[in-house]
């Protein structure tokens, strides 16, 4: 058969136990951005909380000598069919503010100091900020604190993500 070689079996690819692939993928991704390993995670949606948090992260990746990454999370809308009391069912809705916030960023000069990337999640802002935070071990989780009655009713993000992360959390007032 032309153009057809048969493998030798020292060519043949021998298979792995079923992590092993997700451990290379980890590896790879790792691998790929040594700049952000280590780095100092921060959340960010735009609001003036959010920028003073934004402001103190980037100092502080700067002190570090790491990069920034800056965690943008966005909308996931609980529906619950009520008549049949069925548990809720998370939507994800189109957030277009990913890209504002990514392009406002990027025009940005005071983030010309540091190596940044923006990550956009879906889902509860704490358990995003943290997965992130382990994903690139990040040295600390940076986050501004929240105002108003909605935070007193359910509690804030940062008082609830400092109770739960694996890592320093600074709370930003």
């Amino acid at each position: 058969m032309a153009g057809h070689e048969i493998p030798e079996p020292a060519d043949r690819k021998q298979l792995a136990d079923p992590g092993s692939e997700l451990r290379a993928a980890e590896e790879t991704r790792a691998a790929c951005d040594p700049a952000f390993r280590h780095g100092v995670v921060v959340g960010f949606d735009g609001s003036t909380s959010s920028e003073r948090a934004l402001a103190y992260a980037i100092g502080m990746a700067r002190r570090l000598g790491s990069g920034l990454i800056i965690v943008h999370v966005a909308n996931r809308l609980p529906t619950t069919v009520w008549a049949g009391c069925e548990p809720p069912v998370f939507v994800d809705v189109p957030d277009h503010r990913t890209e504002v916030l990514g392009l406002e960023l990027a025009c940005a000069d005071y983030l010309t100091e540091v190596p940044w990337i923006l990550v956009e999640r879906g889902g509860d802002i704490c358990h995003e900020l943290e997965e992130v935070g382990e994903e690139y071990s990040a040295d600390a989780i940076v986050v501004g604190s929240t105002h108003g009655i909605v935070g007193r009713i359910f509690g804030s993000v940062a008082g609830r993500l400092a109770r739960r992360a694996q890592r320093p959390v600074v709370v930003i007032p």
